[in-house]
């Protein structure tokens, strides 16, 4: 579609959604607060959330030649978690008009009016003011720095510059989701060294084939909100080759833990079957691509991630 053309229709679409989207910010500001709490958490995206914060976790492991100081560990994964909520929060708020014009996000509070702009702000900033509140008074200054870095990263610079100007958006605001584990081994050391990069540097690659696997079969949404995810702006067949050679980049990222010594042979062998599987799901997807293999892509992607910390947690006490 022409640009012109695509700006019109997306000024049209949001000319409809911003009159329903005020009424319901009136009918929100007066439901039960309990429900508008439940509304706010939802906002938080505790499924993602819970995957930062394990990975967070498996750093701070890493980071120990036991179990790390409990006190620490708590503190530490509370405050990533509530920093992490606080900006995926943040994040609905300022893609609440786009969020309103995608099937997949539409029933998010901010994009139906059923909280109002000014309570997610303010719930916002109290949970990411006490999440860096408490990295800072229980785990040391630089993780608290490291976090706020994550949550500017994300709820600044992905969301209001690069999502809506570059198909590379996933690619350059990666850094932002691949920081947890780097959080994690800070919050134990105080410092941030090669093996916390290894680990940052797996999920950085990890994350353009697992959001355009996403993006592929959800591209119809993203080119009504006027979105330029590169399935949108360069097809799906560019956008499926690219994460097959990322994929490819990330099975060589996969080795370095073993090549550092932080890990040994059972994680090199479970590191290469996951790696071998993630292949062969994005050399299916570009030779003959499907919405349904897709979907499959993209559920296996969170599946591989999970596993392969899992695979460096079980190794390291093993």
């Amino acid at each position: 579609m022409p640009a012109r053309k695509q700006t019109t229709s997306l000024i049209g679409d949001l000319s409809n959604v911003l009159p329903t989207a005020l009424a319901s910010d009136a009918l929100g500001a007066s439901r039960p607060i309990g429900q508008r709490l439940a509304d706010f958490y939802a906002l938080c995206k505790p499924r993602v959330n819970s995957l930062i914060v394990f990975t967070a976790m498996i750093g701070m492991f890493l980071a120990s030649p036991g179990f790390p100081p409990l006190a620490r560990f708590l503190a530490a994964s509370l405050g990533i978690a509530l920093v992490a909520g606080a900006a995926a929060a943040i994040n609905c708020l300022v893609e609440r008009t786009v969020d309103a014009l995608m099937t997949r996000t539409r029933w998010r509070a901010t994009a139906s009016g059923m909280l109002t702009t000014g309570e997610t702000l303010g719930l916002a900033t109290l949970m990411g003011s006490a999440g860096l509140w408490l990295l800072h008074a229980q785990v040391n200054t630089l993780t608290m720095w490291l976090t706020l870095a994550t949550f500017l990263g994300y709820a600044v610079i992905y969301t209001l510059v690069l999502k809506p100007a570059t198909p590379m958006n996933v690619v350059i605001g990666g850094a932002s989701g691949a920081m947890p584990p780097l959080l994690g081994w800070a919050a134990i050391t105080g410092n941030v060294g090669p093996e916390a990069l290894a680990l940052f540097l797996i999920i950085f690659i990890w994350t353009p084939p697992h959001f355009w696997a996403l993006a592929c079969y959800r591209r119809d949404d993203y080119a009504k909100a006027g979105l330029p995810m590169l399935p949108v702006t360069h097809g799906i067949k560019l956008t499926c080759l690219h994460s097959l050679l990322y994929v490819v980049m990330l099975s060589g990222a996969t080795v370095l833990p073993y090549t550092l010594g932080m890990s040994g042979l059972g994680y090199l062998a479970a590191a290469l079957a996951l790696d071998a599987v993630f292949l062969a799901y994005a050399f299916a997807l570009w030779r003959r691509y499907s919405d349904a293999l897709a979907r499959r892509t993209f559920r296996w992607s969170i599946i591989y991630l999970t596993l392969l910390f899992v695979a460096l947690l079980a190794d390291h006490f093993i």
